[in-house]
């Protein structure tokens, strides 16, 4: 067996698993690139993946799997990049149980991310999320089960992840209603719910039945639903709500964009930015950020303050002469 094999298998039971206590999810994702980077190293250098070593997974052939990943399988750069960092991890490492690789494995970590460019945010105003809503159904059960879903995940802003893993018991409809969710990084948040997502769910809970343990939102055996299976169910919505809402047509509607619509909806009330972050689970301000640059209001209430073009402007007189000394020197 290779000098790859073991630092791998290493990687994945005693950094990731014992030391880092890595989340399920980022295992399957650090697994899946591995994956990928085996199969295409394997294929290029000619070799049975057991035999192959880390010389085989030098700074051109890892630039060259990141190429293929954007050209062959077209994936995004967001996607490029989140496998890059997969790959700078076992590197890193690899560092501390390789050091006479130590030049090929600088190469490696030098191979930087590749810039990508910033997309608008695609939201709902509210004649769109309303039209989307009265897509679903409710003479089914399926179709009530879809309503309240949407419903719930436009009002909290949660993640497709954290709708999908949602129990019976997650909904707090006593005093103080909220909905209880894991995130990114199994941090834990509340979000409070409003008076008509409280009916919403209130209804769908005493139709749903159940233990505190079992699915929200249930699949037709009683499994939890996919991420696809949702997506699907949004897709069907926005599909016979487009013929009602013209709007809605012209958008790409996923369960992120009801996240966004979430959020825009808080900042388009005045809510904080900060509150905002916290609302949506978001480490860090600027992924928040990306709502201000889409706020046409704040934008056009920023204009409103400027000057008229073609105004001339009145200059500033120092009140005083040795103020004015200083200005002009």
């Amino acid at each position: 067996m290779s000098d790859l094999a073991p630092v791998l298998q290493e990687f994945f039971t005693r950094r990731l698993v014992s030391q880092r206590d890595a989340s399920p999810a980022t295992i399957a994702a650090y697994r899946d690139t591995f994956r990928l980077l085996i199969g295409f190293a394997s294929a290029r250098a000619g070799k049975t993946p057991s035999a192959l070593g880390l010389t085989d997974l030098d700074a051109p052939a890892i630039t060259a799997f990141l190429q293929h990943l954007q050209d062959d399988r077209g994936n995004s750069v967001r996607t490029r990049n989140a496998r890059l960092a997969a790959i700078h991890s076992l590197f890193a490492y690899a560092a501390l149980r390789h050091p006479e690789h130590g030049a090929l494995i600088q190469r490696v970590l030098a191979i930087p991310g590749k810039r990508r460019d910033r997309t608008d945010v695609t939201y709902l105003t509210p004649d769109e999320t309303d039209a989307l809503l009265a897509a679903c159904d409710q003479g089914t059960r399926t179709g009530r089960r879809d309503h309240a879903m949407l419903a719930l995940a436009v009002q909290a802003g949660l993640r497709v992840s954290e709708l999908t893993s949602l129990t019976c018991a997650d909904i707090r409809i006593q005093t103080g209603p909220h909905v209880h969710c894991t995130g990114k990084g199994r941090k834990e948040r509340d979000t409070p719910l409003l008076p008509a997502t409280v009916r919403i769910m209130k209804a769908w809970l005493a139709e749903r039945g159940g233990q505190p343990g079992d699915p929200l939102f249930p699949g037709p055996s009683g499994q939890r639903l996919s991420r696809d299976a949702v997506e699907r169910r949004v897709k069907l919505y926005h599909q016979r709500a487009s013929a009602g809402c013209p709007s809605l047509a012209a958008k790409h509607v996923t369960v992120h964009t009801l996240r966004h619509s979430a959020a825009m909806r808080l900042l388009l009330a005045g809510v904080d930015i900060t509150v905002i972050a916290l609302w949506l689970g978001h480490e860090s301000l600027t992924s928040t950020q990306a709502y201000l640059h889409a706020d046409m209001q704040q934008k056009q209430k920023a204009i409103e303050k400027t000057a008229t073009p073609g105004s001339r402007q009145k200059r500033y007189q120092p009140p005083d002469p040795l103020l004015e000394f200083l200005e002009n020197l």
